[in-house]
């Protein structure tokens, strides 16, 4: 990496609420003036322009994604939250724009992170830790991670939080909430509002190190006999509030599995998505956040190591139950049952007979489609991404109808959403159906 890209990545985080509704503001302008100049534009090449196009340009795109970068912390993680690909209720082109946050990699800057571990370990932190790198392993929303050696000689990892993310997690999370609606790209009538409040409280827990820790010792604990996976352990005399030490584990990002043969590509994958089954039915606990870079892989074995507990969020029985009802009448090809257990999720499904509802139940059988396919199901083969992008636009002719997704729901989707994309890029092969007999 060279000095221009190490500069360029480098950017202090806001710390004062003053500091980041002024970076809200300024993207706020800066997108107003890219639609006046759009706007402008098109009338000069004879077109009347409507709002829509001009908003969503490649430049306003840049600035919203650059500005939430920036600002990292809830406001970032929203955007992440928003742009995974789950068919639920964003616009594509809204989607589009959120999704360029995924793979930022901004970090704090080297006194910015000083203070930080000062805060945590104290002045004299630097005297703790041996051969202290600098430079980020990996940059988050959240927080950064910087790998070192223990007091006691442990190869090691602190996962440091950018500071001031953690107060301000619900001014983020209203100021996103005003952009979207000061976008124009949702129906006024789709209230947000429970789902923004869900995800300040599971922000909440994502910027307490010492919940994660306790996560990461949970999920640790139940796989421990299993040989397929490898994960950190946690340093409790070295973890705080904002950083969280563990042991280094090493491994290849999980896209280079793409170079293996196919039975070993099935394989993992196919143990990645019997884990999530279980992390449902079983422990009733899933890890969230089905972002690549909290899996690798480990050529030489064949493990599989899992990092970043951070987003697991715990879910209820009826929860659980409801969705065991969902999956057994879509394998069972129940439309009426499919029906049923997705009200008592939450979901809105309109009348009887409407044209609504056909496209809405369209659309949950098609996402379960690995589930109620007999034998393997071939992801790299499979259309299913096209099919439900053309479904989801059918759903935007009944923009009236729209209501948010019930939020246990839309994380789980997520972390769904994720396996399949990941399974459709590995081009994988998961006999799902087979899997998910165990828990129907």
């Amino acid at each position: 990496m060279g000095t221009k890209d190490r500069d360029r990545k480098q950017r202090a985080v806001p710390t004062s609420r003053g500091g980041r509704l002024a970076r809200m503001a300024r993207m706020a302008g800066g997108v107003a003036g890219g639609m006046l100049a759009e706007g402008s534009r098109q009338l000069r090449a004879g077109r009347r322009p409507k709002a829509r196009d001009m908003l969503l340009t490649p430049a306003n795109a840049r600035r919203v994604a650059e500005q939430l970068a920036t600002m990292r912390g809830a406001a970032m993680k929203v955007g992440q939250m928003l742009s995974m690909d789950s068919g639920d209720f964003l616009p594509p082109e809204l989607a589009d724009i959120l999704a360029r946050l995924r793979d930022d990699a901004s970090y704090m800057p080297v006194e910015q992170l000083r203070g930080a571990m000062a805060r945590a370990y104290g002045e004299d932190w630097e005297t703790m830790f041996y051969g202290f790198d600098m430079q980020p392993l990996a940059a988050a929303s959240i927080g950064q991670v910087h790998r070192t050696c223990s007091p006691d000689g442990r190869d090691i990892v602190l996962k440091v939080q950018y500071p001031g993310v953690a107060r301000s997690i619900d001014s983020d999370v209203d100021n996103i909430a005003s952009l979207l609606r000061l976008s124009g790209l949702l129906p006024q009538t789709l209230d947000i509002g429970p789902i923004l409040e869900d995800a300040k409280r599971q922000l909440r827990d994502e910027a307490d190190y010492l919940k994660e820790a306790k996560f990461l010792q949970a999920f640790a604990a139940r796989l421990a006999g299993d040989q397929r996976f490898v994960l950190p352990q946690v340093l409790p005399e070295l973890t705080h509030p904002t950083v969280l030490a563990m042991t280094f584990v090493s491994g290849s990002p999980i896209e280079s599995l793409a170079a293996a043969d196919q039975a070993e590509r099935d394989r993992v994958m196919s143990a990645l998505v019997e884990l999530m089954l279980l992390e449902l039915f079983e422990l009733r606990m899933v890890q969230t956040d089905p972002n690549y870079a909290n899996y690798q892989y480990r050529r030489q074995s064949g493990e599989i190591v899992l990092l970043d507990f951070g987003a697991t969020r715990k879910f209820s029985k009826a929860f659980v139950n409801n969705y065991r009802r969902l999956a057994a009448a879509a394998v069972a090809g129940d439309n009426e049952g499919v029906v049923a257990a997705c009200e008592r999720l939450g979901y809105t499904m309109g009348e009887a007979d409407s044209e609504y509802r056909a496209i809405v139940l369209e659309l949950f059988m098609l996402a379960l489609e690995p589930l109620r396919h007999e034998g393997p199901y071939d992801f790299g083969a499979s259309d299913m991404a096209g099919r439900m992008s053309e479904l989801g636009e059918e759903v935007t002719r009944f923009r009236d109808f729209w209501q948010a997704p019930p939020t246990d729901a839309l994380y789980f989707h997520r972390k769904l959403g994720g396996m399949f994309m990941l399974a459709a890029r590995l081009g994988a092969r998961v006999d799902v159906n087979a899997m998910i007999q165990r828990w129907l």
